[in-house]
């Protein structure tokens, strides 16, 4: 397994999160892989992961300048070598004792969509009201947009099988962090199946991204993704699922 990791000045919480990654993984007892994609950060985020890079278990790539999140991820996830690659946001901490029963509904699918609103979610910590108020009206153009039926298509927690990542990401146009719904649409379109899990979750205090800032441009990244989804991926029919070795202990020798 393959994790990327967005980061932009996340010097406060980043070696918290690795190290939960860690001990997560190790518990499977398979290869894995943590990719920490620093978007050009201005604080010591890039110092204090440094103790943890060994070149195989945990590595770091660095953006020359700020990017945007879906470069971010892009880039982390089109260089991992995975068979499954989670996208796993720096306080992604809370989400990961859902990973069994996200590794449980692959079986079933290409995608894994983590998700604060659906069956099973359990979130601990809610957005403020004003954000959400914001962001449920947002989300729903998306849906209708995009024709989107995942509920929670901004949360930040997806695991992917490697066939399904790249073809969505080598396709993905967008850098900025509506790249989720961009994603989602290419790989439903290219005959992959997506499927929805509620997850563990708790919103951060003090989160960067200011909804109110970034709605108009946001709302212009969408149109723009419907348009880039629309031409390149005409919709096919469902891809038939893989053998289902990766999810088993057998496929612990093979790549990460």
């Amino acid at each position: 397994m393959s994790v990327v990791v967005p980061a932009y000045n996340e010097e406060v919480g980043i070696r918290g999160t690795i190290a939960l990654l860690r001990e997560q993984l190790e518990r499977f007892g398979r290869p894995y892989e943590i990719i920490v994609v620093d978007n050009a950060s201005v604080d010591d985020t890039v110092e204090v992961v440094q103790p943890a890079l060994d070149g195989t278990t945990v590595r770091l790539l660095r953006n020359e300048r700020n990017r945007g999140k879906g470069y971010s991820v892009r880039r982390g996830m089109l260089e991992a070598q995975g068979e499954l690659r989670l996208m796993c946001d720096a306080d992604c901490g809370p989400s990961l004792d859902s990973l069994p029963e996200m590794l449980e509904a692959l079986e079933s699918a290409d995608v894994i969509a983590g998700s604060r609103t659906a069956a099973g979610a359990r979130v601990g910590h809610q957005q403020p009201f004003r954000r959400r108020l914001v962001g449920w009206p947002f989300i729903a153009l998306t849906r209708l947009l995009m024709g989107e039926p995942t509920r929670d298509v901004y949360c930040g927690f997806k695991l992917w099988r490697a066939p399904a990542a790249e073809a969505a990401f080598s396709r993905q146009r967008l850098d900025g962090w509506v790249f989720d719904a961009e994603v989602l649409a290419l790989a439903r379109r290219s005959g992959y199946r997506v499927r929805e899990v509620g997850v563990a979750w708790a919103d951060r205090e003090g989160s960067k991204l200011s909804i109110f800032k970034v709605l108009l441009p946001a709302v212009r990244e969408l149109i723009a993704a419907r348009r880039s989804v629309w031409k390149q991926a005409p919709r096919r029919r469902e891809v038939a699922l893989p053998p289902e070795s990766e999810l088993t202990p057998e496929s612990a020798d093979r790549n990460p």
